[in-house]
């Protein structure tokens, strides 16, 4: 099946006693609905409801996850996280130079085929899957990722918006599985619960299509 490594993407890790815990308070996933073997999108938003930081979420052991997010926020995220972490009992550190691989197609034999790849939930319509670790591979498919997230209207901060600017209905988290809306109260929660229950958001993101060429961005 098709693949490409990201070389933009870093890992943080959030390990220990009270790690769950502590994430279920501050971020928008509801992680009791996080199964190991998957990862799920999530993010952290200011107390306006704005997103901070956006990231994919996975279980690492009993009492560990991972939160893939872009290098260049990689750092300021842990900041954050730590300022948050206050008297919990958990572990927050960047992973250095961790290759993160993506495949994706319907090939549901060889999309499951290793062990330690995560089904990205984000997607409906085609099985895809990352991996965390291994040696670099040659090849790859870059723009066919690109056109596979585009067309399942997948947006991530970056290339598509830009962060503290844009609110978790802006971006479809309310519908691939980043906002839990039946868990307890986390930062910015009372903006984004007000937004899903009165459907005051004001963009969304939509799949375009036509027959001739698109018109530029902006």
């Amino acid at each position: 099946m098709p693949f490409t490594q990201l070389n933009d993407r870093a890992l943080i890790t959030v390990s220990g006693p009270d790690a769950e815990h502590f994430l279920q308070n501050i971020l928008t996933t509801d992680l009791d609905t996080l199964k190991p073997g998957e990862v799920k999108p999530g993010a952290l938003l200011s107390p306006q409801g704005k997103i901070l930081f956006d990231f994919l979420i996975s279980r690492a052991g009993d009492n560990g996850f991972r939160l893939e997010c872009r290098a260049d926020t990689a750092d300021d995220f842990v900041r954050r996280l730590v300022l948050y972490r206050l008297r919990a009992k958990a572990e927050i550190a960047k992973q250095d130079q961790v290759v993160v691989t993506v495949a994706w197609g319907d090939d549901s034999t060889a999309s499951s085929s290793d062990s330690t790849a995560l089904a990205d939930t984000r997607f409906r319509d085609v099985a895809v899957r990352r991996t965390y670790g291994g040696g670099a591979k040659d090849g790859g498919d870059p723009d066919g990722w690109k056109a596979v997230r585009i067309a399942n209207g997948i947006a991530e901060s970056g290339a598509d918006y830009q962060l503290g600017d844009a609110f978790p209905h802006d971006v479809l988290l309310d519908e691939t599985g980043g906002v839990g809306f039946k868990k307890g109260c986390y930062i910015g929660q009372e903006v984004v619960s007000r937004m899903q229950h009165r459907g005051t958001a004001r963009r969304r993101v939509l799949i375009a299509s036509a027959d001739g060429p698109l018109p530029a961005s902006g």
